[in-house]
């Protein structure tokens, strides 16, 4: 019976994008080092019945999760960091926000300042939380945020003010101290999301490269995300947010006694956790080290500087800014779109993700790099120029004249079941739950939206995704 289950497991595994090998450019980062997957595998069994709502309970956990806070505040130059890891960098900056507001009790309809390309977990934050998003478009030449335009944009309400190292979109780093100044002189809390570059860029700056300043050395910033399970190779999922002393991390905490059972005390979101991931997290950074850190970044590095060269030397492609760590984004001219791009990659065995346009900014394709893609860079560059080559001959997916009016002018309020099923006629698509296997189409289609829309079809797409059947 028990091998009969995990061969199950095994044959509805063989759908999924491979998540170890080098091919798949975004969710999953793959140090190459088998035997750091491996020891992260045994840690979680090892670990899967423990439970981190209770520190005294398993103080095992205690010691991992403060090992592991201790590496990172070491890393991002806090002396007096103290930190908490979290399921991901989502939850991080959740918590970021929420312990902004939670210091600033006194204002009744808190703000929070973010530069338009800050990772969409600060707009879920401002849903949750009811801290509004005062969103500040970036310099459109080098997409970075705009510190003057930031600083008018603050007032008594803003309780947190949003940097990146670097953005998710376009992989550059933002000007923190300048950001940070800003903050600092009004008094104000400054995140510094370095989710996936907070665990790369220090080793990087240690093997002599040039790394704009974005830490803890930098005054003004006081808390800082960073996540294990990108460029530190764990498993899924953990995350450290850090705060630049205890003070500052007191309000994240949670506690309530006024019930008739056990005092609930949280440090994060969730509260029964499991310790699997930590234990994970920490036994992979205690397998790789700092000198195996530092060799895996300057392995990433090095490769994507190639990709970001080879890539814009292939007719019609740009590459839209120079890769800060590893991260590069590439848009296309008008005889062929990323999105059919994307799907010509697939069929050629590798992943990257599309990006929608976005205030003017035409769409483009996402390119995350990690150590195990470096030595199959030249199948990378090749494949990538078949794609552009077979797009172009293809030319930009054509949507219907019909089908473009309608996501036009369809409000995102009405969308219900009915008119979701009308807009997937008028496209030819029949789900019947099952994902198609070429999205250009369907993102050509979201591409034509607008984001309020996008949203609501996304959220139709997923709901219609996720019924038993």
């Amino acid at each position: 019976m028990t091998d009969d289950v995990l061969a199950q497991l095994r044959e509805l595994q063989q759908a999924d994008l491979p998540t170890h090998g080098g091919r798949l450019l975004a969710y999953v980062y793959d140090s190459g080092l088998a035997e750091a997957d491996e020891i992260g595998r045994q840690a979680l069994a090892l670990y899967g019945a423990t439970n981190g709502l209770d520190p005294t309970a398993f103080p095992s956990l205690r010691t991992l999760e403060n090992d592991l806070v201790a590496w990172a505040a070491r890393l991002l130059q806090g002396s007096e960091a103290v930190g908490t890891v979290t399921s991901g960098g989502t939850e991080s900056i959740l918590l970021a926000v929420q312990t902004a507001r939670d210091a600033s009790a006194a204002v009744s309809q808190p703000t929070m300042v973010l530069p338009s390309t800050a990772h969409a977990a600060f707009h879920k934050a401002a849903h949750y939380f009811g801290v509004r998003a005062v969103v500040v478009d970036v310099d459109p030449t080098i997409y970075r945020a705009d510190p003057e335009a930031m600083a008018a944009a603050c007032d008594e309400s803003t309780v947190l003010v949003v940097a990146s190292a670097p953005s998710y979109a376009h992989g550059v780093v933002d000007p923190i101290p300048e950001v940070a100044e800003l903050a600092s002189a009004r008094g104000i809390r400054c995140h510094v999301d370095a989710c996936i570059g907070g665990w790369i860029l220090p080793y990087l700056r240690a093997d002599g490269i040039e790394v704009a300043p974005f830490d803890f050395a930098v005054p003004g910033v006081t808390s800082i995300s960073v996540d294990l399970h990108k460029y530190a190779y764990t498993p899924k999922g953990a995350s450290i947010l850090l705060h630049r002393t205890p003070g500052l991390r007191r309000p994240q905490y949670f506690a309530h006694a006024d019930w008739p059972g056990y005092t609930m005390l949280n440090s994060t979101m969730q509260s029964t956790k499991s310790g699997a991931p930590l234990a994970a997290a920490w036994a992979v950074v205690q397998h790789i080290g700092d000198d195996g850190y530092q060799r895996l970044a300057r392995t990433t590095y090095d490769a994507t500087l190639r990709l970001a060269d080879a890539a814009g030397a292939i007719d019609g492609l740009t590459v839209v800014a120079p890769p800060a760590t590893t991260l590069i984004a590439v848009r296309t001219d008008e005889r062929a779109d990323v999105f059919t791009i994307a799907d010509e990659f697939v069929s050629q065995g590798w992943f990257a993700q599309p990006q929608l346009s976005f205030r003017g900014q035409p769409a483009s394709l996402h390119l995350s790099l990690s150590p195990a893609t470096a030595p199959r860079l030249d199948e990378l560059i090749e494949a990538l120029q078949q794609a552009v080559t077979a797009a172009q001959a293809a030319g930009p997916v054509q949507v219907a004249p019909e089908l473009a009016e309608a996501v036009r002018t369809v409000d995102p309020e009405l969308l219900d079941d009915a008119t979701f099923d009308g807009l997937l006629q008028l496209a030819g698509l029949d789900l019947s739950g099952v994902i198609p296997d070429g999205l250009g189409a369907v993102n050509a289609l979201l591409d034509l939206a607008p984001p309020r829309l996008r949203e609501a079809l996304l959220i139709a797409f997923l709901d219609r995704l996720m019924r038993p059947t």
